[in-house]
């Protein structure tokens, strides 16, 4: 299944009104099964569905690593992603009592608590980076979005270093594309303590808590924060740049 389609829209112009082909990026529900319980449907790009799968659920704190992982399996055409889990009861215990919010922008729900975050650990990097090394990955992060140019319609989220992107992902959420890049990053083994994040969306409370849960300690945004997570970045050592667009940034925290 593509990311995109074409559709004949009716274009108006000038006054004047032509049939036309136009590209819509996809929107596809994607259904993920924990031990052959549906546990949530998530509204996404059809894309990368097994890191996706496995992304979400380390994001919300339900596995840790991949060594919790039996097994996983994407039906592309039901739209479903089945993930078996090493020892269930530990899933089980890790969901109760957990809250369930609406977080939208293609996402269905969230289950985590808002004072969870200021509890956790505090993230200790030495990762430096200087304003042009993040103008110059901001650059790159721009032209990489092939569908977001086909059809403006999906956010973008990389994994950097301080001078390459490593990984891209976009999606038509941005949360949806940051739990990708979560999900390849534990699967692939992939070091984080010295890594950054890229996003194309605003950099909400969700978006930090899942960042630290997974110890990034750096996140930039072309968009703009909230105050709560711009709360939540001081409190656990995230450093946080928002609006970084040309030569300009604004740096919210370290």
């Amino acid at each position: 299944m593509d990311d995109v389609k074409s559709i004949e829209i009716i274009k108006y112009k000038n006054g004047n009104m032509n049939r036309e082909e136009d590209i819509v990026v996809v929107e596809y529900p994607f259904t993920i099964f924990l031990n052959e319980k549906e546990f949530v449907t998530l509204l996404c790009s059809p894309k990368s569905l097994d890191y996706l799968a496995v992304g979400f659920l380390a994001s919300e704190g339900i596995i840790n690593s991949k060594e919790d992982i039996h097994k996983i399996v994407v039906d592309k055409e039901k739209g479903y992603g089945y993930v078996y889990t090493k020892d269930k009861s530990l899933i089980l215990d890790k969901l109760y009592g957990k809250r369930i919010i609406t977080s939208g922008c293609g996402k269905g729900s969230l289950f985590y608590n808002v004072v969870d975050a200021f509890k956790s650990k505090k993230i200790d990097s030495k990762i430096f980076i200087n304003p042009n090394e993040i103008i110059n990955l901001i650059k790159d992060f721009n032209v990489k979005s092939e569908v977001f140019r086909q059809t403006g319609g999906v956010h973008s989220c990389a994994l950097c270093n301080s001078d390459r992107i490593i990984l891209f992902e976009e999606d038509i959420g941005r949360h949806n594309a940051l739990d990708k890049i979560v999900g390849m990053c534990l699967i692939e083994d992939i070091d984080l303590h010295d890594k950054i994040i890229l996003t194309s969306g605003r950099i909400s409370s969700e978006i930090v808590i899942k960042i630290a849960k997974i110890k990034i300690p750096v996140i930039v945004s072309r968009s703009a924060p909230t105050s709560l997570a711009i709360d939540i970045a001081r409190e656990l050592n995230i450093t946080l740049i928002g609006f970084a667009r040309g030569e300009k940034m604004n740096i919210y925290s370290n």
